[in-house]
């Protein structure tokens, strides 16, 4: 019998239909030599640190770091995972295959991998990789399954991820909870989610910190138009009004006019981000609420695999491209021309050197009647971006005018649209975005009157005052572009997908750490604005070890996982790079003199304010509270500089590294000492 396991039971029912599997049983489908069951997302997850040392359960600076010698895992825990877990389990236990029908990416492959070491798997297993779930691409997958074997790095870097997320998450988040969180609240550390808190406080206090300029510019009016002096901005008033005392009674001659065309090519298509990004634009949506919208449509078979990081095609799609087109009857007016003629094959679209798992998110072809609301909202975003891009480039022309008035130069420019090709698809459709910036490109994209040069005449010339603006809130569409490229403003296509490889987090996963940060009243929202509540400002003031709140840096750790994914670089290392820096970590937080006050955690939201509703950190919240109220004192007895560590056969000091050589024996001193124990002990040794 052949076992297939998918990710989730909508999913596995779709791959029992079309392998004829049609019989039901409780946690799986089964028929024509196939058993089909399925997963809840995850069924496992890395064990607690009480499942490694019972004594970890205590929060206590003395256990820190923790740091298993061999990393586990444990089922999550509920009667409905046990229960389908116990289905997988007897299912694998008697299979002559296993094949594993996960999602297609990072995550899906360490889900699934956990769950066949769980289940004791001994028999063959191969894996399915499919980028969407119509009929036509699961048969398809199934005629070409894969080695597991070939997926050997993505599981690794994957296990890679979650190992080093652990260390840093549980090790951190008490270090930092014990020493400055008081009998307060916890404070929580973690690999992305911190850097990214960090991105919006710094944000907030450059703006709170903003002092405004005032400056004044000339400007003067002629033939309806607003023409800039070329001088630029004036620090005061009287060198501007100068300005305009010089050319007030001069005519204003054109010098020159210059016509250039150019050319406009079409948006690329949609990658994960960019797809939030437009969306949080166009409709306010949050990242979490377009994953979780076009995640329902690629399982209703209706747009492909969604959690991708690429805006390009694979060359063989280009082959589908007229059959999807064809699907696409609701935009029969744009797609129409296109099947009429023949289609171009663009490298900006079909580049197999820019792919990897998965391509950009396209439709399928399937019909998607019956849409509503966000999934209406998002597929249409989808389908226009793939029927634009074989479109004709936008074609317009830019004229540059000059003029003088008492050997004062002054100039203007408008940008005229010659040939609209691929901008016909959205001349109905418009971003708050684009609204909201539509004053400020207006003197871009204005067409100018038929200016002649060597004209003159009379012009009205004045001093406008103008004011430095701050940097503006992040939203969500701008914070997942700043976590894709780890903080740094890029607005250039190209530039930006050569930073992806550093960015923080990855696109299946920043929707989740916006919605962390929130879920733990870290930030809230004001309209679209993103602001971070007092508790989030005061806790990175708090985090003075610049490697766990740089995005920069963060995004290097982020580089060494796609390399993992792609065999170069070994997980193993990746691991111990982490170990390392929490053995740097933890003495540098004890002996840091940083002080600040902490603020109280918000119990109710304020006036305006949309967040989640705080959360309490429960058992682990006391127990950090009862460490941190006794306090007992660690202090090395030696040098006086380190804390007593908890080593793997004695007790020792946390400057081992910087030569101090106390050390106490478990064999004289049992291990199971508490803290308050331990410090009588070593009272007695000073």
């Amino acid at each position: 019998m052949i076992v297939c396991i998918a990710e989730k039971p909508s999913v596995g029912r779709e791959i029992a239909a079309v392998l004829g599997a049609q019989k039901a049983h409780k946690g799986y489908m089964e028929g024509n030599g196939y058993q089909v069951t399925w997963t809840f997302g995850h069924l496992c997850t890395l064990k607690e640190p009480h499942d490694y040392v019972p004594d970890w359960k205590r929060w206590s600076i003395a256990f820190l770091p923790m740091v298993p010698p061999r990393f586990g895992i444990k089922l999550i825990g509920g009667d409905s995972i046990r229960e389908q877990f116990g289905t997988i389990e007897r299912l694998v236990r008697d299979a002559d295959m296993v094949i594993n029908c996960g999602d297609a990416g990072q995550e899906g492959e360490l889900i699934q991998r956990w769950v066949l070491q769980k289940a004791g798997c001994t028999c063959p297993v191969k894996r399915l990789w499919i980028s969407s779930l119509t009929e036509e691409s699961i048969r398809e997958g199934f005629a070409h399954l894969h080695e597991s074997e070939k997926y050997q790095s993505l599981y690794e870097a994957g296990l890679a991820r979650a190992i080093g997320d652990w260390l840093l998450g549980m090790n951190a988040t008490r270090l930092y909870t014990l020493r400055f969180g008081g009998n307060r609240q916890v404070l929580s550390i973690g690999r992305v989610q911190t850097p990214t808190l960090a991105l919006i406080v710094k944000r907030q206090e450059e703006i709170e910190h903003f002092q405004p300029e005032v400056y004044w510019e000339v400007k003067t009016t002629y033939r309806d138009t607003v023409f800039n002096s070329t001088k630029g901005r004036f620090s005061t008033i009287e060198e501007a009004q100068r300005q305009v005392e010089a050319v007030a009674d001069s005519p204003l001659v054109i010098t020159s006019i210059t016509t250039k065309k150019g050319k406009e090519l079409p948006p690329r298509l949609f990658d994960l981000t960019s797809l939030q990004v437009e969306c949080n634009k166009r409709f306010g949506m949050t990242a979490d609420a377009t994953l979780r919208t076009i995640q329902s449509l690629y399982e209703k078979k209706i747009t492909t695999y969604p959690r991708v990081d690429t805006t390009y095609l694979s060359e063989d799609i280009f082959e589908k491209v007229p059959g999807i087109l064809r699907g696409l009857t609701d935009y029969a007016t744009f797609t129409q021309p296109l099947q009429s003629g023949k289609l171009k094959k663009s490298k900006k679209v079909f580049d197999n050197s820019k792919i990897t798992d998965h391509h950009a998110i396209i439709p399928t072809g399937q019909s998607a009647r019956g849409l509503a609301g966000d999934e209406q909202r998002v597929f249409d975003l989808v389908a226009r971006r793939f029927i634009a891009v074989f479109y004709p480039d936008c074609i317009f022309s830019q004229t540059t005018v000059t003029a003088e008035a008492a050997e004062v130069g002054f100039k203007t420019s408008g940008k005229q649209i010659l040939e609209p090709g691929w901008r016909i698809i959205f001349l109905d459709t418009r971003s708050d975005d684009e609204d909201d910036n539509k004053e400020e490109n207006k003197d871009e994209e204005k067409t100018l009157p038929a200016f002649v040069e060597g004209e003159s005449g009379p012009h009205q010339p004045e001093v406008r005052e103008k004011t430095t603006q701050p940097p503006k809130y992040y939203t969500e569409a701008t914070l997942l572009r700043a976590m894709e490229t780890a903080g740094k403003l890029v607005h250039d296509e190209e530039l930006r997908d050569a930073l992806k490889e550093n960015g923080i987090g990855r696109p299946s996963t920043r929707a989740a750490i916006i919605e962390t940060l929130f879920k733990r009243n870290y930030i809230y929202k004001e309209k679209k604005n993103l602001k971070a509540t007092p508790t989030g400002v005061s806790l990175i003031a708090t985090i003075n070890y610049e490697l766990l709140k740089s995005a920069e840096l963060t995004g290097q750790w982020e580089h060494k996982l796609r390399r993992i994914e792609r065999g170069d670089y070994s997980a193993a290392d990746f691991i111990q790079e982490l170990k390392d820096l929490l053995v740097h970590l933890i003495p540098d937080v004890l002996n840091s003199r940083t002080s600040v006050v902490l603020a109280e955690p918000e119990t109710s939201t304020p006036k305006g304010k949309e967040t989640a509703k705080p959360r309490s950190p429960k058992k682990k919240r006391a127990a950090s509270q009862e460490t941190a109220t006794t306090a007992p004192d660690l202090t090395c007895p030696l040098c006086a500089q380190g804390t007593i560590i908890r080593g793997r056969e004695a007790f020792g000091c946390s400057a081992y590294r910087e030569g101090c050589t106390f050390r106490l024996p478990y064999s004289q001193h049992p291990a199971t000492l508490s803290d308050e124990e331990l410090a009588a002990l070593l009272s007695t040794q000073r």
